[in-house]
């Protein structure tokens, strides 16, 4: 979306007001300069090469403190040889692009001026024609804070106009003629209005909440309530002590589970950032800075695995093994076809087992391989949709992944042959176990349960042949208005056959 401009309404000392109008009418002989991270681009050079050469050789990192303590300079030098490949792919700040490009064309020299290294300057520079001069941090000088703002005043005796984004940019705007602030936090933007100076303020950040839950992707914890589904199989739905546990189970599963698709998210910015909709995330888009991140990764961690420990040990057994299949995933079997779906639909069942553990119940086998049917089919949906808007998009091969155009069609055999296993594997188990279970005081009901399963799956693999699936099949449900209503009946199902005796005795041929 493009900027919003935004000019404070206060005046200074000497009543000069702050006119976000007269950063435009400046003198025409002081140039725009432009810092470079988290001002024109959505991101910070520094942490991208950090996370390119961690994502090489996670050892690097010992590397780095070394460098370091030579100095910030230096750290910048050496990492700049890790940089990206595609530096095109970091999403800019479209205000910060669209107020340069008009004072260009107006006649005003724009300057890119940044603390990151030299070459990964000018690399970015190629990107903007817009850009006339570079300055930066050369190995030896750290531009930055006060550096920059006497490099700049005695290249720029006439003024010049200082585009930055953080505090360390108020010694620059302090020698700046005019001031133009990006996204500031409120104590900057008040330590850049008292210095009473025209500004202008280009604010297009998220809610800091939401941007946060998406990173986090709580949307995704709504599959952590397979935990739960134990508590209802085994009829301990009144036990306030396997609820305790299981909730426990579900917010240490959930943390850990942030954690880990943000590190996931970190290492694979430059394939999201061609991405038709993953492009959107929070780290990818620039939305959450990297380095925030990078220390919410331990955070979350260290969160869940307190939660799950709290619960127990199996509990955080589980939990560990479930961390340890996912890192897996996300750093090697996600590129590798058909054991991808299956390792997805192995961490849907885990979930499951994971209720089981915590609550400490005996479910029948039937359901677990029940589990991985059904989720072995939704995993393959959410390939199979990437797979098709693929085509859809020209290209032949998935970003990050290891399918190709040419391979729909055994995903969608693959996919309907999971889903009506599974249909056949839950109409198996009711007729072995779950009409003889005790919970179950009008078991008819539950022939409801796999036309209803079936035609939810229909409707999936229907959607995703069409091209119109959301990439992931679970957050499709939530919004879905016929999935929502396929699983309002399915409850009723379920509860009909727990509760509705009184309903077999009116209607005999439920029973």
């Amino acid at each position: 979306a493009t900027l919003e401009s935004v000019a404070l309404g206060r005046r200074a000392d000497n009543d000069r007001p702050h006119d976000g109008a007269s950063v435009h009418t400046a003198p025409l002989d002081q140039p725009l300069v432009l810092d470079l991270d988290q001002t024109l681009l959505r991101s910070d050079l520094l942490v991208e090469c950090l996370v390119a050469a961690l994502r090489r050789n996670p050892f690097i990192l010992v590397l780095a403190m070394v460098w370091l303590v030579r100095g910030r300079a230096v750290l910048k030098q050496k990492l700049a040889a890790f940089a990206p490949d595609d530096l095109d792919a970091i999403p800019a700040h479209d205000g910060v692009v669209e107020l340069a490009e008009r004072e260009a064309r107006r006649g005003r020299s724009i300057v890119l001026a940044t603390a990151s290294d030299e070459l990964m300057a000018r690399r970015v520079a190629k990107r903007f024609p817009f850009i006339g001069e570079v300055m930066a941090s050369n190995g030896v000088q750290n531009l930055k804070g006060a550096a920059k703002a006497d490099a700049l005043a005695e290249r720029f005796p006439q003024g010049f106009i200082y585009a930055g984004d953080s505090r360390a940019d108020i010694t620059v705007w302090q020698k700046a003629a005019s001031a133009v602030g990006v996204n500031l936090q409120p104590k900057t933007a008040r330590a850049l209005a008292r210095l009473g100076k025209p500004m202008l303020l280009l604010n297009d950040a998220g809610h800091p909440a939401r941007v946060l839950a998406k990173a986090a992707r709580l949307k995704q914890w709504a599959k952590n309530t397979l935990i739960f589904a134990p508590l209802f199989l085994a009829g301990m739905m009144t036990d306030a002590a396997a609820w305790r546990d299981a909730m426990l189970a579900f917010f240490g599963l959930g943390f850990v589970a942030s954690a880990t698709y943000m590190l996931n998210d970190l290492f694979d910015l430059n394939d999201d950032r061609r991405h038709w909709t993953k492009r959107n995330r929070p780290l990818a888009s620039g939305a959450l800075p990297i380095g925030e991140g990078l220390l919410l990764v331990p955070v979350l961690a260290f969160a869940g695995f307190t939660l799950a420990f709290a619960a127990g040990w199996p509990v955080l057994a589980t939990v560990a093994l479930y961390t340890i299949i996912t890192l897996a995933y996300s750093f090697h079997v996600k590129r590798v076809p058909v054991l991808d779906v299956a390792i997805l639909a192995t961490l849907f069942t885990l979930r499951l087992f994971l209720g089981v553990v915590a609550i400490g119940a005996v479910i029948s086998p039937w359901l677990f391989v029940f589990s991985m049917t059904l989720f072995l089919s939704l995993s393959t949906a959410k390939r199979h949709t990437e797979v098709v808007r693929m085509a859809l998009h020209g290209q032949s091969k998935t970003a990050g992944r290891g399918y190709i155009a040419r391979d729909e069609p055994m995903l969608l055999a693959l996919g309907l042959a999971a889903a009506m296993s599974a249909v056949v594997l839950f109409s198996l188990y009711l007729t072995a176990e779950a009409f003889q279970a005790a919970m179950y005081s009008a078991p008819g009901f539950l022939w409801a349960t796999p036309i209803l399963l079936f035609l939810w799956l229909g409707r999936v693999w229907l959607v995703s042949q069409r091209g119109e699936l959301d990439d992931d099949p679970v957050a499709f449900a939530l919004k879905d208005k016929a999935s929502l209503a396929l699983g309002l009946m399915l409850g009723l199902a379920f509860g009909g056959a727990v509760f509705g005796g009184h309903a077999a005795v009116t209607l005999p041929w439920i029973a």
